[in-house]
């Protein structure tokens, strides 16, 4: 491997330091000139990766370290679990890569551009997202690449003892049992468009209450699992939902939006297609599955989520063993 010989915890621990210490004078192109990005793709032979700090963007990062190495990159990998530090420094070239997900990018990048209060350009369509996610981080430097089959977005889970009495597979089966419904979600969900609101607006699911236990969590979970709640709001990438005998029901009519995985890139940097053809080789593989596989061996197994990615690429005979 080409990376240096400083372990990846301290290399990571430094290269935050300077990065959070840069941050506070350093952003990306300014907003008069971000219209006028013309320089050519760079291929800087050495790449900085980021992390947002929780295990699947660990995972992501991991994998396209290895990938990118394997094309002949030197790489290093930062943790930075803040999108308002991370974004300016891959705008800026501090960062040269992160793993990102369509709409919640696309919204987060619209709401930098436009406000706080601007209309939503994510959807659940995914062509359409692609298309806005682009449009809006071209002017900043940033170039997106194409997204593969994994996609981590929101979800529903119900006991499975519970989809088998009332022959539950999708969020429609649910609404046509006409069943009241205590859901396990965080506060906001009583007004955000994709839980309660869009569960009754658009599969007439009876949503009686909303119990305020968080997304995901083992609470929640456990809240289902007993009875006291019927569904939870968790991901599609939950790799924990068996310990609690829960299965998630299709979100048959596509209320989520297509949060599927996409490498960005800063385009100076790291647009070449040296680049897009090494993290590209992901895409054909990578499924939703796999990332809640990979999380579950990381959250519940213990193990590093270096050796999950290396282990994983090579049994895809992405890169050599050993």
């Amino acid at each position: 491997m080409s990376l240096p010989s400083l372990p990846i915890r301290a290399r990571r621990a430094l290269a935050g330091l300077v990065l959070l210490a840069a941050t506070a004078c350093t952003t990306g192109p300014s907003l008069e000139n971000q219209g006028e990005v013309t320089a050519p793709p760079g291929d800087s032979k050495e790449l900085t990766i980021g992390s947002a700090g929780f295990t699947e963007s660990d995972l992501l990062a991991q994998m396209y370290a290895l990938l990118l190495e394997r094309a002949g990159y030197s790489t290093d990998i930062i943790s930075v679990t803040n999108r308002e530090i991370y974004e300016p420094a891959l705008e800026s070239g501090q960062i040269d890569v992160v793993p990102e997900y369509a709409a919640t990018f696309a919204d987060w990048l619209n709401a930098k551009a436009n406000g706080a209060d601007a209309a939503p350009v994510g959807s659940p369509d995914l062509a359409t997202t692609m298309k806005a996610l682009r449009a809006l981080a071209a002017p900043r430097g940033l170039t997106v690449l194409d997204p593969g089959r994994a996609v981590d977005q929101n979800a529903f889970a119900v006991a499975a003892s519970y989809a088998k009495k009332h022959d539950l597979k999708t969020l429609s089966d649910l609404g046509r049992a006409n069943l009241p419904v205590r859901l396990a979600a965080g506060d906001e969900c009583v007004q955000r468009p994709y839980c309660a609101p869009g569960l009754e607006k658009t599969y007439g699911i009876d949503i009686v209450a909303v119990d305020p236990k968080g997304v995901g969590t083992t609470q929640a979970k456990q809240a289902v699992q007993n009875g006291q709640d019927q569904m939870v709001l968790t991901t599609t990438t939950d790799a924990t939902l068996d310990q609690f005998g829960l299965v998630l029901l299709a979100d048959d009519k596509k209320l989520q939006n297509a949060d599927y995985v996409v490498p960005v890139v800063n385009r100076a940097r790291a647009g070449s297609d040296g680049v897009r053809d090494a993290l590209g080789r992901l895409n054909t593989v990578l499924t939703t599955a796999d990332l809640a596989s990979m999380n579950e061996q990381v959250d519940s197994w213990r193990r590093l989520p270096e050796d999950v990615a290396r282990t994983y690429l090579e049994s895809k005979k992405l890169i050599p063993k050993g």
